[in-house]
């Protein structure tokens, strides 16, 4: 039988529309569906938590719905379309009891209790968004960045204009203009700071307490595009992801990279920090979930989930530390092929015909 949904320490978005609760003690994971079933059309793009006591989960998928899932109860309790714009969810939170959205057009809505109700509030953060975060520990304030579309920070309570608008960086050696793409981006705990990693290869740190609208820190890290970033509690560093599978700890202090986590083997998809372990979670195209200890970067867990991972989301009550022993490991059914090809009747090979020998005249 597989793990209870509440022992789950890990909860990992699909390509093709499933929901995947991990419990890493068992190395077990369940796959958990909508009722309009499997459909790469309902693919997972973003994963939040819908209240601090981590019993319910948001769910936002392609086809623009935002479903409501019960770790308590294991099943989905609810769903409601969040229309308007244009892309997939590029990012998704939580302000108070309104639901935050954002999508790949630009348009950032807050939305009511009600799914008969018009969006309370709403923004255009401009076109060719890549990601929307809201700070922690201030959920009014979110950051969004995209391709060409520079890193701006704004007030959820007057979105008329953005707090903060990050100006591009200086031309390049050869006086050129330094292509602008931000990828993700996460907010320091206490502090007005931001930090960005872009598809062109970079780090930046923003300070929008400064009169400065320049990144105060811009480290290159490779060449392959950067696609997440995750703050690792402390607030001196950060874990980035890259297309390439190339994942690094960069330190925000120098710019530099203090070390790399091995064992992938495709581009990085999500990333996120344990708040109080040093632990990071990542997972990809290369369909596995994977756990490394950040002061060595030992790879700690790893389980293989069968299908295309978009995001990751950690249960951060739940003791990670304590100790069980593993049932015999159960393998997760892979929703996108196996019920094909068991209904499939199995056809006998045809026999290959011997050569006749034919004797010479």
């Amino acid at each position: 039988m597989a793990a209870p949904t509440r022992l789950c320490h890990v909860w990992v978005g699909a390509e093709t529309g499933a929901l995947k609760g991990v419990n890493l003690q068992r190395k077990e994971a369940t796959n958990h569906v909508g009722g309009s079933g499997l459909s790469r059309g309902r693919g997972v793009s973003a994963l939040t938590w819908g209240d601090p006591a981590q019993t319910e989960l948001l769910v936002g998928s392609l086809d623009r719905s935002v479903s409501v899932f019960s770790t308590e109860k294991g099943k989905f309790t609810g769903e409601r379309l969040c229309p308007g714009g244009d892309g997939a969810f590029c990012g998704l939170g939580v302000l108070g009891s309104s639901i935050v959205t954002a999508v790949e057009s630009g348009l950032v809505r807050v939305w009511g209790e009600h799914e008969a109700e018009e969006p309370l509030q709403e923004l255009t953060a401009g076109p060719g968004l890549c990601r929307m975060r809201q700070d922690p520990t201030r959920p009014h304030l979110v950051g969004t960045g995209g391709k060409e579309n520079g890193l701006k920070v704004w007030d959820l309570q007057r979105p008329q204009e953005p707090l903060f608008r990050a100006k591009n960086v200086r031309n390049d050696w050869l006086d050129l203009r330094v292509p602008v793409w931000e990828r993700d981006l996460q907010f320091l705990p206490g502090s007005q700071r931001v930090v960005t990693c872009t598809g062109h290869g970079q780090v930046r740190l923003y300070d929008p307490s400064t009169p400065q609208r320049r990144p105060v820190l811009d480290a290159a890290v490779g060449e392959a595009p950067l696609t997440a970033l995750a703050l690792i509690p402390g607030d001196t560093s950060v874990v980035v992801g890259s297309a390439r599978g190339d994942v690094a700890v960069i330190d925000l202090r120098k710019g530099r990279v203090l070390r790399a986590l091995k064992g992938f083997a495709g581009g990085v998809r999500g990333l996120q920090c344990h708040p109080r372990l040093p632990l990071v979670a990542s997972v990809g195209l290369d369909r596995f979930l994977r756990v490394h200890q950040l002061r060595d970067g030992r790879l700690r867990d790893k389980v293989y989930l069968k299908s295309r991972l978009t995001c990751v989301l950690l249960s951060t009550h739940l003791d990670w530390e304590a100790q069980e022993e593993p049932p015999p490991q159960k393998e997760v059914k892979d929703e996108e092929g196996d019920e094909l090809w068991d209904a499939l009747e199995s056809v006998p090979t045809p026999r290959k015909a011997k050569k006749r020998k034919i004797s010479g005249v």
